[in-house]
C-alpha cells in the first residue's frame, strides 16, 4: 500500500490538504512495515502483556479509517455501525493478512476521496456520541480528523514495531 506514489489521488491534492494526506500515506507506511513477511498465524500471535497483534491493529485501522470516512461524509453525527464493536481489535480465525491488507487500503482510499470532496478542510460535523463522550454535542473539522488519523496510524505504528520486534526481531527502522 504505496499510498503516496505518483498513481495516488493524494499526490495530486494541493495545499495544506495535500500535505496532510501525504503525512498521514507515510504513518502508513511505516506501519505496514511492521507485517512485512510474516504469517497469518504471526499476525494473530500475542508477544507482549496486551492483547494487541499485528492482525489485530491493521484490522482495528482500517475499521478506523471506515469509520472516520463515514463520520466526515456523512456529517450528521450518527455513529456508524461497528464503531464500538471490540472485535476491530482482533484478527479472526478465518481471516487473512492479504485480506487485512486489502481492506485497510480501501479504508485509506476512502478517507483520501472523502477529504478531496471536502469543500474545505475547516468544515466541522458532529462527532457520534459514544461511552466516553462529554454530554454536549462536539463538532471535528476536516483538519482535525486527519490530524486524529495520523495521531493514531502513529501510536499504532509504535505499538506494531514493539509487538514485531518481540515476535522475532524486526523493527521498522532495520527494514526501512
Amino acid at each position: 500500500m504505496t499510498t503516496h506514489s505518483s498513481e495516488s489521488p493524494a499526490s495530486s491534492l494541493p495545499g495544506e490538504r495535500g500535505e496532510l494526506v501525504r503525512a498521514l500515506a507515510e504513518q502508513r507506511e511505516l506501519l505496514l512495515i511492521t507485517v512485512r513477511g510474516i504469517t497469518d498465524a504471526q499476525a494473530r500471535q500475542r508477544t507482549t502483556v496486551s492483547e494487541l497483534t499485528l492482525g489485530g491493529i491493521i484490522n482495528h485501522m482500517a475499521r478506523g479509517e471506515q469509520v472516520w470516512a463515514q463520520i466526515l461524509a456523512k456529517g450528521d453525527g450518527e455513529l456508524p455501525d461497528g464503531m464500538l464493536d471490540t472485535g476491530q481489535y482482533r484478527m479472526a480465525e478465518t481471516e487473512t493478512l492479504p485480506e487485512l491488507l486489502e481492506r485497510y487500503a480501501a479504508a485509506a482510499r476512502t478517507v483520501e476521496e472523502t477529504v478531496r470532496a471536502l469543500p474545505d478542510l475547516d468544515r466541522t460535523v458532529p462527532l457520534p456520541r459514544t461511552p466516553w463522550s462529554p454530554p454536549e454535542t462536539v463538532h471535528w473539522s476536516g483538519r482535525r480528523i486527519l490530524l486524529h488519523l495520523l495521531r493514531e496510524t502513529a501510536q499504532h505504528a509504535g505499538h506494531a514495531d514493539i509487538i514485531r520486534e518481540t515476535l522475532d526481531g524486526a523493527s521498522t527502522t532495520a527494514q526501512r
